[in-house]
């Protein structure tokens, strides 16, 4: 059963989650009631599912908003992004969609950036008391990618593609996502690396299932980023 003390609930009432969804009708009710345990503001962006995943997430308390067409999961953040600090967000969450993430640690990660006045905290597989069964060559090309980010910005971060993210709304400001897709991720750390405020990793804990490891990226893709990453935004 989740467990949530209700005054650090209403202290977070400043964080919106946003998460990006497509055709997650199995398991988007779940993800945003597990969310609401612990944040009462929720945004669904759902990007043109051929399914009732706007219908369930607003059933189970979310806000939506929807795409008319298919533009991929960074395309459905900067939606996110724009929609919650229009809205008066002062931090803003990245959470997957397909049940991956661990609400506890978001709110780990929200708490720790207001007590440490940090800009942003991004999660982590790798630090120690994180966690996740990766395979061999996935966790190799996402080391890969991590060692190519930080010659790139000069961040040294252990995990660079990881979907939870802490991010202050000053710092949010500095982050416009032209790449649609999984590729995303690098645009992040960049921009967050060139916006000079202090930002930090934190522990999590993912938890891979069969259901999210069939809506998982395909080991090519993980070629695809690092490739992405070494030849430089754009």
């Amino acid at each position: 059963m989740l467990m949530c003390d209700t005054g650090a609930m209403q202290q977070r009432s400043d964080a919106w989650v946003v998460i990006p969804a497509y055709n997650e009708a199995p398991v988007i009710g779940g993800v945003v009631a597990g969310v609401r345990a612990f944040f009462p503001r929720v945004l669904v962006i759902d990007d043109a599912s051929s399914d009732d995943t706007a219908a369930i997430a607003r059933a189970a308390g979310a806000y939506t908003a929807t795409h008319p067409i298919n533009l991929g999961q960074g395309a459905a953040l900067q939606t996110g992004f724009e929609a919650a600090l229009a809205r008066g967000a002062r931090y803003v969450v990245t959470f997957d969609a397909d049940g991956q993430h661990d609400p506890a640690d978001a709110a780990a990660m929200v708490d720790r950036a207001r007590a440490e006045d940090l800009a942003f905290v991004l999660g982590s597989r790798f630090l120690q008391g994180g966690g996740g069964a990766i395979g061999v060559f996935k966790r190799i090309m996402l080391r890969l990618g991590a060692l190519v980010s930080r010659a790139r910005t000069g961040m040294g971060l252990t995990d660079t593609h990881n979907g939870l993210r802490v991010i202050r709304a000053d710092a949010l400001t500095h982050v416009h996502l032209t790449h649609a897709r999984m590729a995303h991720a690098s645009q992040i750390v960049s921009q967050l690396a060139a916006c000079g405020l202090p930002g930090a990793e934190h522990p999590v804990t993912i938890s891979y299932t069969d259901y999210s490891r069939a809506k998982g990226q395909p080991l090519l893709n993980s070629v695809n980023i690092v490739v992405d990453l070494a030849l430089g935004d754009r």
